[in-house]
């Protein structure tokens, strides 16, 4: 950490060097013949054909800004998922407009609260903004709404809520949301953030859009980094008051949403059946793996994402550490997760039906090793 009274160079605010980095999931694994890549939840099936075509055409037109406003994308959403595109704002990613929420809302000493196995940049996002983050316990790897209304104080200004939470793969259901909001001051913001809410196969679950319709303090973020394939073009959004939507309008920059991400962004929207496939294919092979691993003696923790959280015996001669080595050197890259308070586990996202069974494969003869 710099000294803060040094003034030999520029420093940086007191409280940046405090901040962790997110620290992303290994991308490759050197000397294997063939590498498939676990580790970060993208869609084993690939981009959307027509997205792929639709960010091919706009190659020729680099030279002109994108729309500012991302209208036709926001158009596109708002179609597909009945609502009203003036309500949604477009973000390089959901990761931007978690920061942007963060940056508008939070002051010097606000609080801001998330579950303790919740998504990292949450705390990140919330240092940044000079504010406290404040965690709170889960119970069995599942956000708890009296721990979260416990720990609300007059300095509590945003909630921050993965529903369903990565890495775990556990939700909320929708009347325990409702609870969540019910119990909350008007002034507090809670912001559901529902990457994976399209994999979710239960009736009890809703996303968000209710909720948001209907409150003036509820914000559902979504990404097309998941379903959509489109993690390469970083690619979010939000949908929000009216309020809010104006206030996240003056933060965010001019040209967030680059050219190619509106236009594929746009055709993935509109390619329902890419989506049913990659659905279908996450059902099958989330339900393999969750009656497979289990069988070699490894706890999985239910999910209803695109990925499963892997348990490995504490005290047991074969760590989780050791299963990651073991399966990087065969091209199984996978993510280790003791940043998120699981230092024995690791986070496999669903693959193709080699990689599943190739995974469960080496693990088996890991274990027996």
């Amino acid at each position: 950490m710099t000294n803060a009274a040094d003034l030999s160079r520029p420093q940086p605010r007191a409280g940046v060097m405090d901040i962790e980095a997110y620290v992303p999931g290994k991308s490759g694994a050197p000397g294997a013949a063939k590498v498939h890549k676990l580790s970060s939840n993208e869609n084993p099936l690939g981009s959307s054909p027509k997205a792929i075509e639709a960010a091919r055409e706009v190659a020729g037109r680099l030279e002109f800004y994108p729309d500012g406003s991302a209208a036709r994308l926001r158009e596109a959403i708002g179609e597909a998922h009945g609502l009203n595109p003036a309500n949604i704002v477009c973000s390089n990613g959901s990761d931007e407009v978690l920061g942007l929420l963060a940056q508008t809302y939070l002051s010097a000493g606000d609080e801001a609260i998330f579950t303790e196995h919740g998504f990292l940049v949450y705390k990140i996002y919330i240092q940044a903004a000079g504010a406290i983050p404040v965690s709170v316990k889960e119970i069995e790897e599942r956000a708890d709404v009296d721990a979260i209304l416990a720990a609300v104080t007059a300095r509590t200004k945003i909630v921050f809520l993965a529903n369903p939470n990565n890495p775990t793969g556990t939700y909320l259901p929708f009347e325990e949301i409702r609870r969540l909001h019910a119990g909350l001051p008007k002034h507090v913001l809670l912001v559901l953030d529902a990457a994976y809410a399209e994999y979710v196969r239960r009736n009890d679950y809703e996303a968000g859009v209710e909720l948001v319709g209907n409150a003036q303090n509820v914000v559902m973020t979504r990404t097309f980094s998941k379903i959509h394939g489109l993690g390469g073009v970083r690619l979010g959004w939000m949908y929000a008051p009216a309020h809010v939507v104006d206030a996240i309008n003056r933060m965010r920059g001019p040209f967030n949403v680059n050219a190619t991400a509106i236009e594929a962004g746009v055709a993935a929207m509109k390619d329902r059946a890419h989506v049913e496939r990659t659905i279908e294919h996450n059902d099958r092979w989330l339900a393999w793996l969750s009656e497979e691993l289990p069988k070699l003696g490894l706890r999985v923790t239910p999910s209803v994402g695109n990925f499963v959280l892997i348990h490995f015996p504490d005290g047991g001669r074969r760590t989780a550490a050791d299963a990651d080595s073991y399966l990087s050197a065969r091209g199984y890259v996978l993510r280790r997760v003791a940043a998120y308070g699981f230092p024995n586990a690791l986070r496999m996202t669903v693959g193709t039906e080699e990689a599943n069974r190739g995974v469960v494969a080496a693990l088996s003869e890991f274990l027996k090793s």
